[in-house]
């Protein structure tokens, strides 16, 4: 019963108790649920790693408690943003009106301009950052503006590496989504938080020693202290014991990319989704590890299929299914509106993408309707990405069909499962 007080005392008083109306429950560790469920079903998925298990070095996404000055779209409208901030003519009022900042207890805007104002190359500390799915923007990463860096965890995707995004829902309303990235993260890029997802997390798939200086990403300067008995590198941020078990029923010892993508197709398993819903609502997800090697292959191969799409690496977003067409120079990103019998988003009365069908403009990841989101964000901007707003279309089309090629031989995962 949901409602004020009153309303449900009435609602008692109205309706008498009738012992056939309800049915026993036996509420069993550890969640307790106070609803009828599969208990049988729970004790196998229970005894299946969670992700953070899988891997044990993740944090939460960056947290600036500025976005609409530390991160843009454009960066070169971010470097403007911070020479203003260099500009000692510049009073800290009209920046704080301008720019709509608000000071804390913890962060001064004074202080803030005094660092800033110290940073001679800030081209070295902006950054790409993945803020919601498939929209990657620029971040000027540096203590001053940013309040949570979670800098033990993303320094690692400073390096080349590759993370899988999940995150722990507050809400039971949240529709299970994971994502990867090579890139920084924004605490919401797959929990809307309004949607009940609960901040997002990232784990690296590799973790470099503090002292690794070896290949570090453009712009990137690295400061270390050397530890003669530590070895330069990165190292899998999985647990020996994972590779272990699996090289022991294999009797081949899978990469740790193979291992990634394994479990990054798995969880793009809408029959693994539904089947596991309630628990995806509430915990971290559990990955089931099948013993058949064939198998794991199959499904470490769509998985890299679908994580190359999501990372804007396939061959396939080359030829885009979508088109930017109309006519007129206005390119202004002013009303938007899907027309399902033309399968076009309109961007104005002049400017639409054509080619996107009512499955691919719903498709959500993390609370968000990507298509729409994407250009919500955006709105009263210049369309300046035509292209890459069509390789996003093509991407989540090839999504949908690669969930349906895991969706048929998923059945086949849980016939034969490894116990850890």
């Amino acid at each position: 019963m949901y409602g004020l007080r009153e309303e449900k005392y009435e609602w008692l008083t109205r309706n008498d108790f009738i012992k056939e109306n309800y049915k026993q429950i036996e509420p069993q560790s550890p969640y307790y649920f106070f609803v009828k469920r599969n208990t049988e079903k729970i004790k196998q998925y229970l005894e299946w790693k969670r992700i953070d298990e899988i891997f044990p070095v993740n944090s939460v996404g960056v947290v600036t408690s500025r976005d609409n000055f530390a991160i843009s779209v454009d960066k070169r409208e971010l470097k403007n943003r911070l020479l203003q901030i260099q500009n000692p003519s510049q009073p800290d009022e009209v920046i704080l009106q301008t720019y709509n900042l608000k000071e804390k207890s913890n962060w001064k805007i004074k202080e803030a301009r005094q660092k800033i104002s110290n940073i001679r190359n800030l081209d070295a500390h902006i950054q790409e950052i993945l803020y919601r799915p498939f929209d990657k923007r620029y971040i000027f990463y540096h203590k001053s503006l940013i309040e949570r860096m979670r800098h033990e965890v993303m320094r690692h995707m400073l390096e080349e590496n590759i993370g899988i995004l999940f995150t722990r829902p507050s809400k039971p309303n949240y529709k299970f989504s994971v994502f990867a990235s090579n890139n920084l993260i924004d605490q919401c890029v797959v929990g809307n938080k309004s949607a009940g997802a609960g901040i997002s997390y990232i784990a690296p798939l590799y973790f470099y020693s503090k002292n690794e200086k070896k290949n570090p990403k453009h712009g990137m300067t690295i400061m270390m202290v050397f530890d003669e008995e530590e070895t330069y590198g990165k190292k899998p941020n999985i647990p020996p014991f994972i590779f272990e078990k699996l090289e022991q029923v294999f009797k081949n010892r899978p990469s740790p990319e193979k291992l990634f993508y394994y479990i990054y197709g798995v969880l793009y398993s809408n029959i693994f989704r539904e089947k596991y819903s309630e628990f995806l609502k509430i915990d971290f997800p559990r990955v089931p590890f099948t013993a058949d090697f064939k198998l794991f292959n199959k499904i470490g191969a769509l998985g890299k299929e679908l994580a190359d799409l999501h990372l804007f690496k396939s061959k396939v977003l080359a030829h885009p299914i979508a088109k930017y067409q109309g006519e007129g120079d206005n390119d202004r990103i002013e009303k938007i509106i899907y027309k399902e019998n033309e399968q076009r988003i309109y961007i104005n009365k002049d400017k639409y993408f054509e080619g996107v069908t009512t499955e691919v403009w719903n498709y959500h990841i993390g609370g968000y309707q990507v298509l729409h989101k994407y250009l919500k964000d955006r709105k009263g901007r210049i369309m300046e990405d035509a292209p890459r707003y069509c390789r996003v279309v093509t991407a989540l089309n090839k999504t949908i069909k690669l969930q349906e090629e895991i969706d048929n031989i998923f059945q086949e995962v849980e016939k034969e499962l490894i116990q850890f």
